[in-house]
């Protein structure tokens, strides 16, 4: 099975995810760091249409300018965006897998698509 995972290092839980896959047997693992290669607002629409949640439950609200930039209510579009823009605003790990899409906060997420 092949999993994309989409990484931020000086993060525990997508560290703990990434630990996860890695010691899963039979997972091929690709790791993006999406802090220096950002998904494209396309492709973060189709991974949070996978994932059946809306980008805006895709934020990342702690440690970002979401708020105060009002994208907690703004429409998909503008989310994605800004997401796109500013991949800091992306709310981690996301995973891929054939079964599926998890944003998975807690880690132990992924393993509904593993």
């Amino acid at each position: 099975m092949k999993a994309t995972i989409w990484h931020n290092p000086a993060c525990g839980t997508s560290r703990k995810t990434l630990a996860i896959l890695q010691e899963t047997p039979g997972v091929e693992v690709t790791v993006i760091e999406y802090l220096v290669n950002p998904p494209s607002a396309e492709k973060l629409a189709q991974l949070y249409r996978d994932a059946g949640i809306t980008p805006q439950q895709g934020l990342r609200l702690r440690g970002t300018d979401a708020e105060e930039r009002g994208l907690p209510a703004a429409d998909a579009a503008t989310v994605l965006a800004a997401m796109a823009a500013e991949p800091k605003l992306v709310e981690r790990p996301l995973v891929e897998t054939d079964k599926g899409v998890r944003l998975c906060r807690p880690q132990d997420k992924v393993l509904a698509i593993l």
